[in-house]
């Protein structure tokens, strides 16, 4: 009876319900898509909620780097939790005034317009809301962009050790860890928030790359390939 009435009430909806999963049931039940999987299971942990905001350690006195900031949504939770300094690295120019506007007063939130990556420089941003991506411009609109060193950045701000880092820069994860790597620095991060983008080419061998070089400081605490993954310095 009740689906029935669903049907009647609205018929698109009903139908959307019905056939909108379908691709995702058969990458799930069918064809058995890790990416999906791990989607879904991170969805049922409310992973957003409960792992990306649970680091007990932290307090007023722990610095956070918020990688690729968006409008600020972790930034201002992570805060609001522990009350920690959140360094928000948004190159995009309306993503950056958003953060701007939304912290203002609050000293102890600072944006920064430019991102963190192996290199100094100005590159090409694709425009496309949260997915947006120094590496995969293909057929997308585009905006300049700044990006600075991040060991350049560490210097000028004067700061060696940062409790908690979150990365979320559609590929750039891949320069900028291998970076921090290849300089054996590591270990100046206490918790890595990470999401690996598995659209990059050879992606799972460069994180496979990363996640070696991490293994020898630190320790995977919960794992949600290509969705999130978080790791403590050992």
């Amino acid at each position: 009876m009740k689906i029935i009435i669903l049907l009647i009430k609205n018929p698109k909806s009903f139908a959307k319900k019905i056939f909108g999963g379908i691709p995702r049931l058969y990458k799930i039940y069918i064809s058995k898509d890790e990416f999906t999987i791990n989607i879904r299971h991170w969805k049922k942990k409310n992973g957003d909620k409960s792992l990306r905001l649970n680091y007990p350690s932290l307090s007023k006195d722990s610095i956070v780097f918020d990688i690729g900031g968006y409008v600020g949504d972790f930034a201002h939770e992570i805060h609001k939790k522990y009350g920690c300094k959140v360094y928000i690295f948004e190159p995009h120019p309306v993503f950056y005034e958003k953060c701007v506007q939304r912290f203002k007063g609050n000293t102890n939130m600072i944006t920064l317009n430019y991102g963190l990556s192996d290199m100094t420089g100005k590159f090409e941003l694709t425009d496309s809301v949260d997915g947006s991506s120094f590496l995969n411009l293909k057929g997308k609109n585009t905006v300049l962009c700044e990006v600075k060193n991040i060991f350049d950045v560490l210097k000028d701000l004067e700061i060696n050790n940062i409790d908690l880092m979150k990365i979320n820069i559609e590929g750039g994860e891949y320069p900028l860890l291998q970076h921090i790597a290849d300089n054996d620095k590591l270990n100046i991060v206490n918790f890595y928030q990470i999401q690996f983008h598995n659209f990059i080419e050879d992606a799972e061998k460069k994180r496979k790359k990363i996640l070696m070089a991490l293994n020898k400081s630190h320790i995977s605490t919960w794992c949600f390939k290509f969705v999130w993954e978080g790791w403590e310095r050992k």
